[in-house]
């Protein structure tokens, strides 16, 4: 084999042809003995001394040839490389060139030189029984098997075609095909071991391959046979099984797996013939099905299965310890305050709610509603951290006391809220009130500083059946106004004298009514600074109603009036275009956020809303910003998900306000398509000097930063809080009373391009802090 021949082949595959030419030896000296008996034998017929001295030189010869391969399988039978197997076969076709020569001028001299018809059947027998064994033999050499069908039918072709009778011609002739179909069979057979080889070497290296990605996988693998057991495993499956190695795990069953789990204590009976009953059933029904698993130990195990092909099933697994730890702190961070560790106004709700909806609806539960009194001057002369530890030592107590049928929550501020799910009558109301209000009484110490908590409180008795908790919500704090209104530090229960509050409600939501149907709303705007320049970067549209008798209303009073009444999606119409047509007025670089209501939420006629404005306007999509609430989201997520969507293609931006404060989930970051978190103002009240609050804000700051959203903090008030945040949190903008009230659109327009006065104090803060 030449070295143009050798090109088309990879070096490893030629090395291995050249090394098949050394097989079967003895085969050899075989055909060397047949050689010599055949030779004597014409010798013996016809006395012919050159049939003797054939016969001796072909009997060496093979055994030449013989020799040198003993002597190359003795040393190994290793080729270290092409040019070894080069020189192999270059021997190897010297000495072949030499038998074949002898039996080709054996068949010559046989058939035209001394003529004799046993020599000439001889020897023409012995050569073609001779070819028959090229290509089994030698198919690795292509030149080794043109060579041994030239010799050795060559010479007998032109015997016959020298002696010019028209049936030796005939059959010279016809030998010549033999020639081509030697050739041919060995290139055949070498062209199929070729494909073969080659077909070997892809599927070893396809095995390396798919081993290679079964053992770095981060999840642990089994495939299960049609027996149930496992029949392939990878290094990770092994790892978290805590075996030496994946074969360990080969032909065990399931429930073995799983028994492992229980033998070691880590996994309790029943769930173990739950989880082995869930994957069992997904491979049986063809359907992905995920089980989690929580160990003794805390860790917490995700295994996935699903029926696979060729009757294989696939069970994949791994340890999401850290994912559902992460998933727990968030749910935590979404349902209980941040400071107290009482569910937040977002669960309260939802406790109550479950709790309303179960049980016997005729009979009696109580609210109330307490609030620290004058806390607001706690806060202006001693500080916000010392209101803080007012606000936890009176969460601890309340906390102590809470337990089977009373529900307590932190609603926000000082205010705290108390769900007693199941009251006797009037009288067992009050002894439990009177008895909380005993239990509060007293000083405590918060950092040096002896306070007494005083409290006002407002309480409601009703039946579960005629009321639910918005209405007790209120009814508790018209009693907590009326408690106020008496002297504080002390409590009321709603009474029917109390309905004239009800009827002046009443009369407020008409006058609303009014207000949004003549357009006697306001829009404000609140700034939003960006943290690296320290200039407005957007701003957030703020409903602002002045009552023509009673003043500037709160919106927190404003706002839920208007959710009751069904009226909000007109305010939030009336904003929405308002916001717009004055941020198409600003500077380019500032744009604009509206907050839409959940109600907006629960129709169609959002997009359509939002498309309006922006036509109406002018304004370019990418700078108003919709501001969705978890309560919208909890309404319908598949829907609103969807207009969230729709939205979207307009190429408005989204973002979830008030992060932290309501039932948070990982879902929402993950499944809508956000580009800002708002983070709520309770993560920043007690940053400069609680670390933990600090590391939590980190933590959120982080993740949604992960996520590739966008992070605005609301609630910062101090010069303090905003150092923080730029040294350790870095969010993307700020808002806050820190940087003002809401302005007008004008003051907006006039701000646009200013940067805030204390932004050189802020640059020469971290400029020391750096130092």
């Amino acid at each position: 084999m030449g070295k143009t021949k050798t090109e088309s082949i990879p070096a490893d595959v030629y090395i291995q042809f050249v090394r098949s030419l050394f097989d079967n030896a003895h085969m050899l000296v075989i055909g060397g003995a047949c050689y010599w008996i055949l030779g004597f034998m014409i010798y013996q017929r016809t006395q012919n001394l050159l049939f003797l001295a054939f016969s001796f030189i072909l009997l060496p010869i093979s055994l030449l040839r013989y020799f040198g391969i003993r002597s190359f399988l003795k040393t190994g039978g290793m080729i270290a490389d092409v040019e070894h197997a080069h020189r192999l076969e270059r021997s190897y076709i010297f000495k072949g060139c030499l038998q074949g020569l002898g039996l080709g001028a054996l068949c010559f001299v046989s058939i035209y030189v001394y003529p004799d018809p046993f020599a000439e059947l001889a020897a023409m027998s012995l050569t073609l029984a001779t070819l028959v064994t090229v290509v089994a033999r030698n198919y690795g050499s292509p030149r080794m098997v043109r060579i041994f069908s030239v010799t050795f039918i060559g010479p007998m072709a032109v015997a016959l075609l020298l002696r010019q009778d028209a049936p030796s011609v005939v059959l010279g002739l016809m030998i010549f095909p033999m020639t081509f179909i030697t050739i041919n069979s060995a290139d055949h057979v070498r062209n199929v071991l070729f494909s073969a080889v080659i077909g070997h070497q892809q599927a070893k290296s396809i095995t390396r391959r798919f081993d290679r990605a079964l053992n770095t996988m981060s999840h642990g693998l089994v495939m299960l046979g049609p027996d149930g057991r496992v029949a392939v495993a990878n290094a990770e499956a092994a790892h978290l099984m805590s075996l030496k190695s994946a074969d360990a795990l080969l032909g065990r069953s399931i429930h073995g797996l799983l028994m492992r789990g229980v033998a070691g204590g880590m996994l309790a009976p029943k769930d173990c013939r739950y989880v082995e009953a869930q994957l069992t059933r997904a491979l049986r029904e063809g359907r992905d099905r995920k089980v989690l698993v929580s160990l003794a130990n805390g860790q917490h195990y995700e295994f996935s299965a699903r029926e696979g092909s060729q009757e294989l099933g696939v069970i994949t697994f791994e340890d999401v310890t850290a994912r559902v730890e992460a998933e727990e702190k968030i749910r935590f961070m979404a349902r209980y305050d941040n400071l107290t560790g009482l569910p937040n106004r977002a669960y309260f709700h939802e406790l109550v709610g479950e709790l309303m909806a179960s049980g016997d609806r005729d009979r009696l539960c109580g609210l109330a509603v307490i609030d620290l009194d004058d806390f607001k001057s706690v806060n202006d002369t001693l500080g916000h951290p010392v209101g803080d530890g007012l606000i936890y030592a009176v969460a601890d107590r309340l906390a102590a006391i809470a337990g089977q049928g009373l529900t307590v929550s932190r609603f926000g501020g000082d205010e705290f809220m108390l769900f007693f799910d199941r009251i006797d009558d009037e009288s067992h109301l009050e002894s439990l009130l009177d008895r909380i209000f005993a239990e509060l009484q007293g000083e405590v110490d918060v950092a040096g500083h002896g306070l007494r908590i005083q409290a006002s409180a407002g309480a409601v008795l009703s039946k579960v059946g005629g009321t639910d908790v918005d209405a007790m919500i209120v009814k508790a704090d018209l009693a907590l106004y009326k408690a106020k209104e008496l002297g504080k530090n002390g409590w009321r229960l709603f009474e029917a004298a109390m309905d004239a509050a009800f009827r002046n409600r009443q009369l407020m939501k008409a006058d609303l009514r009014s207000a949004v149907e003549s357009r006697d709303l306001r829009v404000v705007y609140q700034p939003i600074v960006a943290m690296n320049t320290m200039r407005i970067a957007s701003c957030e549209a703020l409903c602002r109603w002045d009552h023509p008798d009673l003043g500037p209303i709160s919106p927190g009073i404003f706002i839920p009036l208007a959710e009751e009444m069904g009226i909000i999606s007109e305010i939030s119409t009336f904003v929405l275009h308002a916001a717009c047509t004055e941020c198409a007025k600003w500077p380019d670089q500032t744009s604009v956020s509206v907050n839409l209501s959940a109600r907006d939420f629960r129709s169609r006629d959002v997009i359509q809303k939002v498309r309006d404005a922006l036509a109406n306007s002018g304004l370019a999509a990418g700078r108003l910003e919709i501001e969705v609430t978890e309560t919208a989201l909890l309404d319908d997520k598949s829907l609103t998900r969807q207009y969230i969507e729709e939205l979207k293609q307009l190429g408005v931006r989204i973002a979830l306000d008030d992060f932290g404060t309501g039932y948070s989930s990982l879902s929402y970051l993950h499944k809508l398509p956000l580009d800002k978190i708002k983070i709520d103002r309770s993560f920043v009240m007690d940053i400069t000097h609680n670390p933990r609050s600090l590391e939590l804000l980190k933590g959120v700051v982080d993740l949604t930063r992960i996520l590739g959203l966008t992070v605005t903090i609301e609630g910062v008030e101090t010069f303090e809080q905003l150092k923080v945040l730029l040294h350790s949190v870095k969010p993307d903008l700020v808002q806050g009373f820190l940087f003002g009230a809401a302005l007008s659109a004008s003051g907006i327009e006039t701000m646009s391009n200013v940067t805030w006065p204390f932004a050189a104090d802020l640059r020469l803060a971290a400029k020391r802090t750096a130092g």
